[in-house]
């Protein structure tokens, strides 16, 4: 799959530099829409959804002409992005370091194709635990699951960390619309303080728990569990019951059965998953639960829309890739750090920092596949906030810092609130297209001069512009809409790493903070003081023991 080690190894990367210190930093994004006049028909693209809907990706306010943008493809090709993407889908072991297979693709694999890993077909086995998240679902929803008491569940609550949190999160709260019948709380940090807020507002009668763990080992998870667990059988006091109140999403039936949950409510998915692709599988039950199997199921046939088409999608038109190209381009040659995500649209309020861990968890890396340090950067720093919000806090940085920022402006163009006659949403639409306008276009000292400005004011008012945008525009945020955005980035994310040559599906330097924090867990539990590691930590680790 990989012949070669490191990118800058490839001619295409040398000619981008080429084009780069030949155009790059005069190439002006408002000159080139003054050359060609079809500029944006030929830089936007459309896609459409297995249910008709469409989203419009414009990305010809992006810093690249044709020259650039023929350079970019010819590096997807010597990188051989296209035959790392096949042999994701062909369940091919992929990501080396673990010897797995990169599967999410398989669990929205609703045309039911034969999907093979090491030679068994995994399309029966995804649809029969989709099955079972719908059975149950659909009991909890009804009324025909009770808990311990005859009532009906009216809350739940989801413990987890990581991707089995915030993808649940995340689309629970854009797809808020769709809910209504059950309340759906997270936990996931080990502060005692967010579980006890959370137990605060439930009821013991009336709360379902997942606990959302695929080894059923992971300490965060498994000590919010426990604690949860002791709140519900000091009211409860009848082990038994736990049975109507926990349900896992895990793997590990012996641990899950240790607990107390019935195995029968356990939710599996396999080591081809990764927690940052999870709410895809059983990690999603929270949302089917919250916003109905049929909405879940319609969010995975939107992400499967999108795997469509970047298969199956000549590279020159294949929309995740230009965004995983555009990104390499700011990244490496520009040397763009980070990358901004901004969505006009308050249900999207998490989206960012569910994208924060598919990106930077995915290529935050410095090895490359054929196991030499990069000598170029990698993932870059994904940040980003609803808009308009965002405008009166970090946009100023954006329009006028000293760095090149480039970002994702997302919007829909109906609300699914259009309050006073769509008053709202025309304003954050003003918004939406003025922001990435502005950042296009600047405004030079001429124009300040001729706006009145005077003396010393003037290079304050003064807006460099020619700054890249790409304008994300839905016709509603649907929850085929949603699956289809957050593939998106996975294939852009996807299409970054395989140009890099690194792993992005394995995830080590979560793994040594880890370690270190088992090590020192086991030294508070005594008063004694510390001497056995460096200076700072023993003297922290002191202090706190004193004071706590």
């Amino acid at each position: 799959m990989s012949s070669f080690s490191l990118a800058t190894e490839l001619p295409a990367w040398s000619k981008l530099q080429k084009l780069y210190d030949a155009q790059g930093k005069t190439l002006s994004v408002k000159k080139e829409f003054e050359q060609d006049s079809q500029r944006f028909n030929k830089l936007s693209k459309t896609f459409t959804n297995f249910d008709g809907s469409k989203i419009l990706f414009d990305f010809s306010k992006n810093l690249v002409n044709d020259e650039v943008l023929a350079a970019l493809i010819e590096l997807a090709k010597e990188a051989n992005v296209t035959s790392l993407r096949d042999a994701m889908f062909a369940g091919e072991h992929i990501n080396t370091t673990e010897d797995r297979a990169v599967y999410h693709v398989a669990l929205r694999n609703r045309a039911d194709k034969v999907m093979k890993v090491d030679g068994t077909n995994v399309a029966p086995e995804v649809d029969s635990v989709l099955a079972h998240m719908k059975e149950f679902s659909e009991q909890v929803r009804s009324g025909a699951w009770t808990g311990y008491t005859g009532k009906k569940i009216t809350d739940v609550v989801n413990i987890g960390i990581g991707g089995s949190d915030l993808g649940p999160v995340m689309v629970t709260e854009a797809l808020k619309h769709y809910a209504g019948v059950l309340d759906v709380h997270f936990v996931s940090n080990i502060d005692g303080t967010h579980l006890a807020e959370v137990l605060k507002v439930v009821n013991p009668e009336t709360t379902l728990f997942l606990v959302a763990s695929k080894t059923f080992t992971t300490a965060e998870t498994i000590t919010n569990a426990n604690s949860a667990k002791t709140w519900f059988l000091n009211t409860v006091k009848d082990e038994k019951h736990i049975a109507k109140h926990f349900a896992a999403l895990s793997t590990n039936e012996e641990a899950v059965a240790a607990f107390g949950i019935d195995t029968k409510n356990m939710f599996g998915f396999e080591n081809w998953v990764g927690g940052r692709y999870s709410v895809w599988s059983a990690i999603g039950l929270s949302v089917a639960l919250y916003v109905g199997f049929e909405n879940f199921e319609n969010f995975l046939k939107g992400a499967e829309a999108v795997d469509k088409h970047f298969c199956e999608t000549p590279l020159e038109e294949n929309i995740p890739l230009l965004g995983g190209l555009l990104s390499v381009w700011y990244n490496n040659f520009f040397g763009a750090q980070t990358h901004l995500v901004a969505p006009f649209d308050q249900y999207l309020h998490r989206f960012p920092a569910y994208l924060q861990q598919l990106s930077m968890e995915s290529n935050g890396k410095s090895v490359t596949r054929g196991n030499v340090f990069a000598n170029y950067s990698t993932g870059s720093i994904l940040f980003g906030e609803p808009a308009t919000n965002a405008q009166h806090s970090f946009f100023q940085l954006v329009h006028q810092g000293t760095k090149l920022i480039p970002a994702d402006f997302i919007l829909a163009a109906q609300s699914h609130n259009p309050l006073a006659d769509n008053l709202h949403q025309k304003m954050l639409a003003s918004n939406f297209f003025a922001q990435a306008e502005a950042l296009m276009v600047g405004k030079d000292e001429n124009q300040v001069k001729a706006e009145g400005a005077t003396g010393g004011l003037v290079p304050h008012k003064i807006f460099s512009g020619n700054r890249p945008t790409t304008s994300i525009l839905a016709q509603k945020i649907t929850p085929a809409t949603l699956g289809s955005l957050i593939a998106y980035y996975e294939h852009v994310t996807f299409t970054e790493g395989a140009v890099w040559n690194i792993n992005s599906f394995d995830q080590w330097g979560v793994e040594l903070g880890k370690v270190l924090a088992k090590v020192i867990g086991k030294e508070l539990d005594d008063k004694s003081a510390v001497a056995t590691h460096d200076e700072s930590t023993n003297g922290l680790i002191n202090q706190f023991k004193q004071w706590m």
